[in-house]
Parts: structure tokens; sequence; C-alpha cells
């Protein structure tokens, strides 16, 4: 960076890098930051990375902590993820967990959009939450989505226990008030943004 003379960076950072909170808000100065997957410590690394950078030579930086971003073009995620198993097998849906896994999710659109609002106030160092101001949804309402969407007929099978994978947050709390205190807000919650990634991805996929 510093050799090529980057003027400014705007890294796309995680929810992940927060570790397990269970019920706790989750705001940006939270601490310790403890991530218990490999892709919350990587993002983690990285922002730490570049805060060091900003303090010796970096002009700027944006550090944007998505939630679950979800939309088209989808190359995996849940919902992908769920279209692609029904495609395959349309009698039965396998939910990794037990579907009460709850998350907050955002759709690209509103992401893109929250992105360049923030790239346009000043500062040199700034950190958002990025998300929609409820707590999200469960793994269980979006499979029903997905089966009622592509094969209405499915059965759902659910695992055992509220985590999917090992690393998997079952529930968190996701605080953006400091993006709403900037003036920035959302179009769609967690359901409205789940429901039309639904029906973008299944058009997408069952078109093949």
């Amino acid at each position: 960076m510093r050799r090529h003379e980057i003027p400014e960076m705007h890294f796309a950072s995680s929810s992940a890098i927060y570790g397990d909170l269970g019920e706790l808000e989750i705001h940006e100065d939270i601490g310790p930051l403890q991530p218990i997957s490999n892709y919350g410590a990587m993002k983690l690394a990285s922002e730490a990375q570049i805060r060091a950078a900003v303090e010796a030579f970096l002009p700027r930086a944006d550090i944007f902590r998505f939630p679950n971003v979800i939309g088209v073009p989808a190359t995996h995620g849940v919902i992908f993820d769920f279209i692609r198993k029904l495609k395959a097998t349309p009698e039965q849906l396998q939910v990794l967990g037990d579907g009460t896994q709850q998350k907050a999710y955002l759709h690209v659109d509103d992401l893109i959009d929250a992105m360049l609002h923030v790239s346009r106030i000043e500062g040199r160092y700034k950190v958002f939450n990025i998300g929609p101001k409820d707590d999200g949804v469960t793994v269980r309402m979006i499979a029903q989505t997905v089966r009622d969407r592509v094969s209405p007929r499915a059965d759902i099978v659910f695992g055992e226990g509220n985590r999917g994978w090992v690393g998997d947050v079952p529930r968190f709390r996701y605080s953006t008030q400091r993006l709403a205190a900037s003036g920035w807000s959302p179009q769609l919650d967690s359901t409205q943004a789940m429901v039309r990634a639904v029906d973008e991805i299944a058009r997408e996929e069952l078109a093949e």
C-alpha cells in the first residue's frame, strides 16, 4: 500500500470478528474481540493490520462489518444451499442444526448503498456495523420459505443442536445505532430481504 501510495481503503469485514456473545447487543466498540471461526479470526487480523497502516502511512480507511449478506449473484450461503439441495432431492430438505439459529440478513442492494453512504462521511478511520434494525430471522423460517418457493411437498429434516457447523454463531444481536445516527437506514428488514433473495436466487437457479 505504501509503495503504491494508495490513498484510502474500504474493507469488507464481518460480524464474525465478535465471536459468540449470546444475547449481548453488539456495538462497534465492544471488547475483547474473540472470534470462534478461522474466517472471523482472519477478518479481525486484517482489521488490525489496516488500523496499524492508518497510524503509519495510510491516509484513510473505512471498516464495514457485514452481517449475513444475501441477494444475487449468489455462490454460497444458506438460501443458495437450500435451493441447490431441493434441486437435487425435491422430496426432502436437510438442514444443518435444529433451525433455531437466528441472524440478521441484509440485501446486497442495501449493503452497497450503506457502504457508499459511509464513504461520504468525513474521518480518517471509521468502523461501522452494517445491517438491518431487527434481530433477524431463523434458519427454520428460511427453510420453510425456500421449501414453499421451490418444492412445496418436501419434508424439512432438521439436525441436532443450535450450531450448523464448527464456528457457527447461533444468535447475535447486532447494533446498527452508529449507522442510523449517521442518517442511513435499510430499505428492507431481515424478513423482507430474505423473501426477496429467495425469489431472486430461485429464479436464477431453477432457470438453469
